[in-house]
Parts: C-alpha cells; sequence; structure tokens
C-alpha cells in the first residue's frame, strides 16, 4: 500500500543540495535537487548497500562513497553495460510542501 508523507518545504532545498529523510522501519531516503529537478530515492546503493547520502554529486551524476559506483540521476542507472539502477520514490510539491510517496 503506499502511503504520502511530508518531508519538508518545498523552497528549503535549492540546487546542488540534498536532504536525508528518516522515514520509520530503518529507511532512509535521500532527495537531490539538481538544477531544479528534485529526485527522491532510497538510501541504499543497489551494489551493496552502503548510504548514498554522502556520496559526491556532480551535475546529475552520483558517486558511492563505499565502493566509487557511479549513478546518473537522471537516467536512474549507473552508466555503460551492466547497469545497476537506483530505487526511485514519487516526489512532488504540494502546496509548498515536498511530498514523497512510500510503500508501507
Amino acid at each position: 500500500m503506499a502511503h504520502e508523507i511530508a518531508i519538508g518545504d518545498a523552497d528549503s532545498l535549492e540546487a546542488g543540495q540534498r536532504k536525508l529523510v528518516f522515514i520509520g522501519g530503518g529507511r532512509s531516503v535521500v532527495v537531490f535537487n539538481v538544477d531544479g529537478r528534485l529526485h527522491a530515492i532510497e538510501n541504499s546503493c543497489p551494489h551493496n548497500g552502503a548510504s548514498l547520502a554522502n556520496g559526491r554529486l556532480d551535475g546529475s551524476l552520483l558517486t558511492c562513497p563505499a565502493h566509487g559506483l557511479q549513478f546518473d540521476l537522471d537516467a536512474g542507472c549507473t552508466p555503460g553495460v551492466g547497469k545497476l539502477c537506483l530505487d526511485f520514490l514519487p516526489i512532488r510539491d504540494l502546496d509548498g510542501q515536498l511530498m514523497i510517496t512510500i510503500d508501507v
């Protein structure tokens, strides 16, 4: 079942910034603002489960701090063949509040 939760003011996340959100049950989500485009991902690298919250962000390219894998936040996966893909969550601005949809 899907559930929508508020994670903060829509104008609180400027371009180039990120926000780590704990959503309960040991889960966390990272929200990135890449040039005005919001991306909400599970805070778990699909390679080995490492946290992505502190990964280096260069444009839309996110580097996992544990093993150096790179993910294109616009495409959702690692570049090239043998793609590993991130788990994205729907995100939207609802009356000035950022809302993400999670499965519970």
